[in-house]
């Protein structure tokens, strides 16, 4: 286990076992680290993967496993690999590998599975893996012969990259043995182009017609790499650009066209500006309907835009929002495109340039300002205001935090180059509002599945990828349940991050439900809990407890200072009130109509 990693690939057919070609397919498409639990059903590759320079990370469950994979992927632009035992180890990773779907983060699960002369027949640990990952993958691939393993293998690795998503390579636990004759495939990537002639003149048409543009930049720009055309495009144009939905970081917070995300909990700047506009460029991106939702009473999206959609998978191209051009072509190559036609040329909106800047900086300091004073939301009956009422203080002996408050405060402390994972709830949509990068690659949330205990095992991949990179994850007291146990992997294998855990004591999204609706009865919602400081010691990591607002950016300063000097993990506990931000979702909730006598009174 010891012996040096030899990354160069074998040429030619030669004689191996299947895991040598397993191994070795892994090594051409330049993979050096995995996420995931030892298991017999692999373990003949597994002995040379350290020779073979590739290093596996033990995680404590197989969910953590494929999330760190996805953040792997989402900062490093490459493949992140995930795998585990066959049966419960693989039907671990779906909710994982479904969020990664919804990213388009190129995760190639491997799922090695029950030997072949034993399916059907009801053995130990079996199950029928395709089924499970069918409507989360962009391809699957199953080795239904060992002398086939590096070609599979490497397919599964080539339709990642050019699909835009999670793959799944299935292997027969027994085809990892034997003897073959094989040739070790090379990776093929796919080189995307701006898309069709007559399109692109359409789109260019349009633009100069525009009075008042405005760019939606979405993954595309991320994950093309497009950032710099885009900015260029935008400076053409004179254009705001606002970000798609848990996009963050699609623009630079720090460039005077910016102005923030879209969706749940978004920027009302970036609402108030796109409502004005008569042209929108929704750039690499789909336009889902959780990014474009009306928000803080406002139905922004404007009615009569002129809507041009760049998309790189043609399926996506009008499918939410009614388009007047569709552009099937890489965001990088079509905003270069779009620019150069756009040179020379005099546009409607040159006029109003200097007057469109003054109504963005404008819509963006009102917000700001907004965001600065933004603590009206207090609930009378709340827990937190009786025992402010009473005198009485947190456990810990300060006082319960506005999460506003709070994210504002770690907002101004956080450090350059940052990256940062969101969980799901309410707390963490509501950070969506103050979370603002400067280059690509730095924000990764669960994208439109939502679902829990993303943050943490997420950031530990993202960390992985990028070690000179502060990494943070925010999560709230219930998803950090589901996933503060990976705090023991961050620990054990030298991967330093550090979390934040916002502990209000309940189901805060779901909640405001039950306050709205259903009269203020409150089932499941409760979530009175330990020290989380005090579970993170335990687990080897350092820990900060805050309840006193002028702590709040302190510590966000120190816990970096010891991930980024001291290479120590620690974990944030900030003591918030209940208090609960705009609805979470409201898709078929309605005032409950009873007619059974005996349920009469909940109403």
């Amino acid at each position: 286990m010891t012996a040096p990693a030899n990354r160069t690939v074998v040429e030619g057919v030669q004689k191996m076992t299947p895991s040598e070609a397993f191994v070795e397919t892994l090594v051409a498409n330049g993979v050096t680290e995995m996420f995931g639990i030892m298991g017999s059903a692999f373990m003949d590759a597994m002995d040379i993967f350290a020779p073979a320079g590739i290093r596996l990370i033990p995680v404590v469950h197989e969910q953590g496993a494929a999330h760190m994979a996805d953040g792997y992927a989402r900062v490093s632009g490459r493949h992140g690999v995930t795998i585990g035992q066959n049966g419960p180890g693989i039907s671990n990773c779906v909710t994982a590998i479904a969020a990664a779907y919804w990213a388009h983060s190129p995760v190639v699960i491997i799922t090695p599975e029950t030997g072949t002369m034993g399916m059907g027949l009801g053995g130990f640990q079996e199950a029928n893996q395709l089924p499970m990952f069918q409507e989360f993958t962009k391809y699957q691939g199953h080795v239904c012969n060992p002398k086939r393993m590096a070609e599979f293998t490497g397919r599964c690795f080539d339709r990642a990259m050019s699909e835009m998503g999670p793959t799944q390579l299935n292997i027969p636990r027994d085809y990892f043995y034997g003897e073959i004759q094989c040739e070790i495939p090379k990776p093929m990537r796919v080189e995307r182009g701006a898309g069709g002639e007559n399109s692109l003149n359409a789109a260019a048409e349009l633009l100069a017609s525009a009075k008042f543009p405005v760019i939606l930049a979405g993954g595309g720009v991320v994950m093309g790499d497009a950032v710099e055309e885009c900015k260029l495009l935008a400076e053409r144009l004179g254009a705001p650009v606002v970000t798609g939905y848990l996009r963050n970081d699609a623009f630079p917070a720090k460039h005077p066209l910016w102005a923030g995300p879209l969706g749940y909990q978004g920027s009302k700047a970036a609402m108030k500006l796109i409502a004005q506009a008569d042209v929108v460029i929704a750039l690499g991106s789909r336009m889902g309907p959780f990014g474009t939702l009306p928000q803080h009473g406002m139905d922004y999206w404007p009615k009569n835009a002129k809507i041009i959609q760049v998309e790189a998978d043609h399926t996506n191209l009008g499918l939410v929002k009614k388009i007047s051009v569709g552009i099937h072509g890489d965001a990088k190559a079509v905003a270069k495109a779009l620019t150069a036609r756009l040179e020379g040329k005099a546009l409607a909106c040159d006029a109003t340039k200097a007057e469109r800047a003054t109504t963005i900086k404008a819509e963006k300091d009102a917000w700001e300002k907004e965001l600065d004073e933004w603590t009206h939301e207090r609930d009378p009956f709340s827990l937190d205001m009786i025992e402010e009422a009473k005198g009485e203080r947190t456990p810990t002996g300060g006082t319960y935090l506005h999460p506003r408050q709070v994210l504002r405060e770690l907002e101004k402390a956080m450090p350059p180059r940052v990256m940062v994972s969101t969980d799901i709830g309410n707390i963490n949509s509501v950070a969506n509002s103050y979370l603002r990068f400067d280059e690509p690659r730095s924000f990764f949330a669960p994208m439109s599945f939502g679902n829990c205990g993303y943050a943490l095992p997420t950031i530990i991949g993202a960390k992985c990828a990028a070690p000179d990179r502060p990494a943070i994850a925010y999560a709230g007291d219930g998803a950090w349940g589901m996933s503060m146990v990976e705090i023991m992997t961050a620990v054990r294998h030298d991967i330093p991050v550090t979390a934040v855990v916002f502990h209000n004591r309940q189901w805060g999204a779901e909640k405001k439900n039950q306050v709205d609706f259903y009269n203020r009865r409150f089932v499941a919602g409760e979530l009175e809990s330990e020290s989380f400081a005090g579970i993170a010691k335990a687990m080897g990591a350092e820990a900060i407890v805050v309840d006193h607002l002028e702590d709040v950016g302190p510590a966000l300063k120190k816990a970096i200072d010891m991930q980024m000097n001291e290479r120590k993990t620690c974990v944030i506990e900030i003591m918030c009130t209940r208090e609960l931000g705009d609805p979470f979702r409201r898709d078929a909730l309605s005032k409950p109509v009873r007619f059974l006598e005996k349920y009469k009174d909940y109403v």
